[in-house]
């Protein structure tokens, strides 16, 4: 399969798998272990995967694996044939590093190779990077089983620096773990990882006290399996909201919460922004600010009040996002389908009673369409605008207090 033109791996063809709901996705070509911390099992993981694939008659060889002694992971190596590693002299001391070229040159079928964020030693090949010599195997058409730890991955490197205090220098690019046609979490809890540590199952005895009182303290892996949680689920929204964007189910899939607010130019729609805001925060949901451009009912697009609504948006984390409709509650509604809202917000009408009974209100549109989707609308009542006088008075009043 060749390469995606934008330098990712392309994805398997699945069409004949959504067609038949029995069939099972092939393999694919690339696939990686994600893990929260060293020691969870990414590397055993990963051997296991290759015995799996070297039963069913895959030809499988280990490109590198790093075991760090550990006796689990030494036994699981046996049995699987290993390329030769290539050794280099650096500064005086001799490094051992995978040998990309005798990879390529023995051609397997699937290529085991560990540790996908690991700088290489200098002078030790033509690339500096591991995720590199894996893009060449790729390239060749040699299937990759990798692994790596969340806190290698460019977006979120700096925020595991804050957490723990600790540097992270070994990065790889997100576009390089988004192009993976299988991620799986190697999942463990901070409790579990820190009792194989006190026996010996992840770092040499004399090391473990300093290693638990440092990195690897309680409340460092807590937020680190967050984060390889977080980042996997995201993976996983994304892959369900475009097989429903194929496929349209008859109702919204509630996986999570999804909230859209509708923004216009009117007053105090920044309150109801906010009110939003902070609902998509307590759900721990995404924020989708949507707009509906309408003219040809008279009415002037107050295009002030909607760039200040936009940065307010942006300063909120709300995405922004423009689209035309005749129909505005039609438009709302239909945009809340295609993107699988779960709840709308929208700031109570401005309209006469009698506006409402001749022309209809968006309130009321949306109402009515949002409940044959069985979606959620929330209407949150507008807050009058304090007027120069009133407020004057108001000052007045506290100065005569």
């Amino acid at each position: 399969m060749p390469p995606a033109p934008n330098g990712g791996a392309a994805r398997p063809a699945t069409d004949q798998v959504e067609d038949n709901p029995d069939a099972v996705a092939p393999a694919g070509r690339f696939r990686l272990y994600l893990g929260a911390f060293a020691g969870v099992g990414k590397t055993y993981a990963m051997l296991d995967e290759g015995h799996r694939r070297r039963a069913r008659g895959a030809d499988v060889v280990v490109g590198f694996v790093e075991t760090h002694g550990r006796a689990h992971t030494i036994e699981r190596l046996a049995g699987l044939e290993v390329v030769p590693r290539r050794a280099v002299d650096y500064r005086g001391t001799t490094f051992e590093e995978m040998d990309l070229d005798a990879v390529l040159a023995r051609h397997p079928e699937i290529a085991l190779v560990d540790e996908l964020a690991h700088t290489n030693v200098p002078g030790s090949g033509r690339n500096a990077k591991r995720y590199e010599d894996v893009l060449e195997l790729l390239d060749a058409g040699i299937s990759v089983i990798s692994n790596v730890n969340v806190q290698h991955l460019e977006s979120i490197a700096d925020a595991v620096e804050t957490i723990t205090g600790v540097a992270v220098r070994e990065r790889v690019p997100d576009r390089i773990v988004r192009m993976a046609d299988q991620l799986e979490l190697v999942d463990s809890s901070p409790e579990q990882l820190r009792r194989r540590m006190v026996h010996g199952n992840v770092y040499p005895t004399e090391k473990v006290a300093e290693a638990l009182h440092g990195f690897f303290r309680q409340e460092n892996l807590t937020a680190l399996r967050e984060l390889a949680l977080r980042f996997v689920a995201d993976e996983t929204e994304e892959e369900l909201l475009a097989f429903l964007a194929r496929h349209q189910p008859p109702s919204i899939w509630e996986t999570t919460e999804r909230i859209m607010v509708a923004v216009t130019g009117a007053p105090n729609t920044d309150a109801v922004l906010r009110r939003a805001a902070r609902m998509a925060t307590r759900a721990k949901a995404d924020l989708h600010a949507v707009h509906v451009r309408v003219t040809d009912d008279g009415r002037q697009q107050d295009l002030r009040s909607l760039a200040a609504a936009r940065r307010l948006c942006e300063d909120l984390g709300a995405s922004w996002h423009e689209l035309d409709a005749p129909d505005p509650a039609r438009g709302l509604v239909g945009y809340a389908v295609e993107h699988q809202i779960t709840q709308i917000v929208l700031g109570s009408s401005r309209r006469s009673r009698w506006q409402e009974l001749t022309s209809g209100s968006v309130v009321n549109g949306v109402l009515r369409a949002a409940a044959e989707e069985r979606i959620d609308v929330h209407v949150i009542a507008r807050r009058p605008q304090p007027t120069a006088d009133s407020a004057g008075r108001g000052a007045a009043g506290r100065n005569d207090a």
